[in-house]
């Protein structure tokens, strides 16, 4: 006897969390523990159109809210999801993108436009705020409309402005970079002369993303910065660690495009204070004369890894290390080897880098 087919059914609301396919097979190898637990709760979350913190995602996951927030910005680069930042620096917003089509994801099932930004509360307390400081920022971009983008294209200053920024990008602009250009002009009351001096400072430093300039411009706005001059001066001072960092490292010059990438991928990205940046540039020193950046980076690295936020943190890895080393060895009486080695092995790193 024939068996009939089955036909398979599902409940219509069955309570679940759709991940993208594309997801499972390009982005979820390249991801740690932390990172996946962040973007999958957050997935949840936005299905339904339900707010989350930085702190709650940490109690959650059992996690600092260094990580958490390391987590945000490692999908942030993957180019998954975008942030939108306080005043200090700190997510309070999320746009997720829709794998599948490339768009934003709308975080409402009606006819809102609405993205879980909206849902996305401050850090709170335990980052020092208040329940009642959560105020928007002076300075946070406003989610403008196309009528309000297109009134800005129709106004007669615009055409100048927007020819400046594509001479520097060197292609034509996209309406969410325009909104961008919008923003200077509308929300920070920057001038043509600052917005043309803030693309070429952010295009002279290979960064023509413009999620980056607004980063660099809200940094002016909150610093009092009005004028090119006045940029100048402010950008001195703020590279100051720059060149900090160089001199640790025994490079007096200034720094070329990539050795000022790996500064900022330290202390922006990986989010390491200049005490535990200036003890892996000590570490470097002592260990080699060439390839010093790439030193600093491996040793960065492994401790972005180990979840290194305090010197103390170093210490105790370097003690662990040290007793599973002496546990391999036979026992010596030899006192040469009472003496701490150091926590990693720089000759056969420095043969790996000249192997690359």
């Amino acid at each position: 006897m024939t068996m009939a087919r089955l036909t398979i059914y599902k409940d219509s609301n069955m309570n679940s969390t759709a991940v993208s396919n594309r997801f499972i097979d390009e982005y979820m190898e390249g991801a740690n523990e932390a990172q996946l637990k962040v973007y999958l709760y957050l997935l949840r979350m936005l299905g339904a159109n339900q707010a989350t913190s930085v702190s709650d995602l940490a109690d959650k996951f059992n996690h600092t809210e260094r990580e958490i927030i390391r987590s945000l910005k490692y999908w942030e680069k993957q180019q998954l999801l975008t942030l939108d930042y306080d005043a200090q620096g700190i997510p309070v917003g999320i746009h997720f993108k829709d794998l599948e089509t490339g768009s934003v994801m709308d975080t409402k099932r009606a006819s809102t436009s609405q993205s879980l930004a909206m849902f996305m509360e401050p850090a709170g307390e335990s980052l020092g705020q208040t329940a009642e400081d959560h105020t928007v920022s002076p300075y946070a971009k406003p989610a403008y409309t196309t009528d309000q983008l297109r009134e800005f294209k129709g106004r007669s200053e615009t055409a100048q402005l927007l020819f400046i920024a594509e001479s520097y990008i060197g292609r034509p602009l996209t309406p969410a970079e325009m909104k961008s250009i919008l923003f200077f002009t509308d929300a920070l009351h920057f001038s043509e002369d600052l917005i043309d001096h803030l693309i070429a400072y952010c295009v002279d430093r290979g960064k023509k993303d413009f999620k980056y300039m607004e980063k660099v411009a809200v940094n002016w706005a909150e610093n009092g910065v009005t004028t090119p001059g006045q940029a100048r001066k402010f950008a001195t001072k703020y590279d100051k660690n720059v060149y900090t960092i160089m001199n640790a490292l025994g490079k007096h010059n200034a720094p070329t495009v990539k050795e000022a990438e790996y500064i900022t991928r330290w202390t922006c990205q990986y989010g390491f204070d200049m005490d535990i940046i200036l003890e892996a540039c000590e570490r470097t020193v002592m260990a080699t004369d060439r390839h010093r950046l790439e030193y600093a980076e491996s040793i960065l690295s492994s401790w972005l890894q180990e979840n290194v936020h305090h010197k103390a943190d170093i210490h105790k890895i370097d003690e662990l290390y040290h007793r599973k080393k002496n546990a391999a060895k036979p026992a010596s009486n030899n006192k040469f080897n009472q003496f701490s080695q150091n926590s990693y092995d720089f000759d056969e790193l420095e043969k790996e880098l000249l192997r690359n």
